[in-house]
């Protein structure tokens, strides 16, 4: 079942084009992610989707009710504003205090709901983002980059965290992610974008694909290969058990 579909997109910004003829659809329980070089316009076009953008030229078609959940690249907070983390929640305006406090538990910042948001880590504080995205309970989470500026554990962590709430809620999910070897190894389906589509399709494919070597280079094959390697490690074990 397709949530979201474009057909078309183009987005210029005065004299300048962003997007041209970008074509995509996501399905119920995907796991679409975005990559592409800095000025590809992969914001741009997550904002179209979400309907913070009105295309120059171009559709966007949305399932009946499509509930999306976004969780931005950045989002600034003045210290000198007081706001824990639990009003934080409860500016989403959806969801009991209850509810609140359960989805704070899923994804570990119910300790925090005292803290102040100004004084969170970067991995709690994205969690908090993560919380506020998850109370409208989403068909479509979007993630602009969630993950940027965490370490190495905290990016696992988040990513871990984000694949066990699509299956709990059986959501798509749609991200921006500059961490190709996550990309290679969770998506369901990678789109290229450089201003167009240069290729799109399963990770494999993508990864093969001229189009994406030219911007992300050869040496690229190192991290993508542990994709490779996981997928073939797997299919001979499916292989070995079938024929045991």
């Amino acid at each position: 079942m397709t949530l979201i579909a474009t057909q078309g997109v183009s987005v210029q910004i005065g004299a300048k084009q962003i997007l041209t003829n970008v074509d995509l659809s996501i399905g119920r329980g995907e796991i679409v992610t975005l990559v592409g070089p800095n000025g590809s316009g992969k914001t741009t076009l997550l904002k179209v989707l979400i309907g913070a953008q009105t295309p120059t030229r171009g559709a966007v078609m949305r399932e009946a009710g499509l509930r999306i959940g976004y969780v931005p690249q950045r989002l600034a907070i003045e210290r000198a504003m007081p706001m824990t983390v639990s009003r934080w929640l409860a500016l989403s305006g959806f969801a009991s205090t209850a509810e609140r406090k359960r989805i704070a538990e899923r994804v570990g910042i119910f300790p925090l709901l005292d803290q102040q948001m100004a004084n969170l880590s970067g991995g709690e504080f994205q969690r908090a983002l993560l919380a506020h995205a998850l109370l409208i309970q989403p068909d479509l989470l979007v993630l602009d980059e969630p993950t940027q500026g965490l370490d190495q554990p905290a990016v696992a962590a988040f990513y871990r965290l984000i694949d066990e709430v699509r299956r709990e809620q059986r959501c798509a999910v749609l991200m921006v992610s500059h961490d190709l070897h996550v990309v290679m190894r969770s998506s369901d389906h990678v789109i290229c974008l450089n201003g167009h589509v240069c290729c799109q399709g399963t990770p494999t494919l993508v990864s093969a694909a001229p189009e994406y070597q030219a911007l992300f280079g050869f040496g690229t094959e190192g991290a993508l290969a542990l994709y490779r390697h996981e997928h073939d490690h797997r299919h001979d074990h499916l292989e070995s058990q079938h024929d045991a």
